[in-house]
């Protein structure tokens, strides 16, 4: 099988197992007991709520029209898997999880593990290069059009009107309250899934004894490359050190370079992902 069509199918199937992940969060959790959780599923369920139609023929109707206009500017390979996923959150939301039993207990329990769900959902889509759908479509549209805004600023935007919305359709604000608390464990489980197996922390150490730390920072297995350096005040040659690690090799080379160098300058920074020989294969 060519790796090409490999991958396609392996696409393909993780994008209906996410879809499926996220209807029951949706479904089983948040929905039952009028929670909003942001994006287009929340606008899905504060309307089933006025109209009483199902979550998933609204959420199909909702995004017809943003599937149409991003076809026409964020392009097919994209809108094709997001074409997928609607179609499998729409079957799965009033096919399957609406003849299983649901959750009505305490709201801050189905706000969680609601959040869980459906972040695990969106965080399997992303990590195959697709989305939602939804406001996801609108957000990209709207950071095309102004990309001076952040994408996490349009996404804040765009969920703040939803929470704001069903907070009007269900007439108490605890819906507001714990559907930012489920948007904020769904956001926290997608940085998991999509990026926290290969998060790690690239460190820049200066010091005059570069040779020494390097040597014992590779005894441990780790690679280490030289960037050349030159002291503003000084005027001094320097050879700096950039080194990748994983979190839990951080502190390891921390403590190596003040074994060599107390006096040493480090900057440490997080890395959302590292990719290449001894991390994740570059795709």
């Amino acid at each position: 099988m060519k790796a090409t069509t490999k991958r396609t199918l392996i696409d393909i199937a993780v994008i209906i197992i996410s879809g499926f992940i996220f209807s029951c969060g949706l479904k089983t959790f948040t929905a039952p007991n009028d929670i909003a959780p942001g994006g287009a599923s929340g606008i899905c369920v504060a309307v089933a709520h006025l109209t009483g139609l199902s979550e998933g023929v609204l959420y199909f109707i909702v995004n017809v029209p943003l599937i149409v206009i991003g076809f026409i500017f964020l392009g097919r390979r994209l809108m094709f898997k997001t074409l997928l996923s609607i179609i499998t959150i729409t079957v799965a939301t009033d096919y399957v999880f609406a003849y299983l039993p649901h959750y009505e207990g305490d709201e801050m329990l189905a706000a969680i593990f609601g959040g869980l769900l459906i972040g695990a959902g969106l965080g399997l889509c992303y990590s195959r290069e697709g989305t939602g759908g939804g406001t996801d479509i609108l957000n990209r549209l709207i950071y095309k059009r102004f990309p001076q805004i952040s994408i996490g600023a349009i996404t804040f935007a765009t969920d703040f009107a939803v929470i704001v919305f069903a907070t009007c359709v269900f007439g108490k604000i605890e819906s507001a309250l714990y559907a930012i608390i489920a948007i904020f464990v769904s956001s926290k489980m997608i940085d998991i899934i999509v990026y926290g197996s290969y998060e790690g922390k690239m460190l820049l150490i200066f010091s005059d004894k570069s040779e020494e730390i390097a040597q014992k920072i590779m005894t441990a297995g780790k690679g280490v490359t030289f960037l050349s350096g030159k002291g503003a005040y000084s005027g001094d040659e320097k050879q700096v050190i950039c080194c990748a690690v994983r979190k839990n090799d951080y502190v390891k080379v921390k403590r190596y370079v003040k074994e060599v160098d107390e006096s040493a300058f480090m900057i440490i920074t997080s890395a959302k992902e590292v990719l290449g020989k001894g991390f994740k294969e570059i795709n």
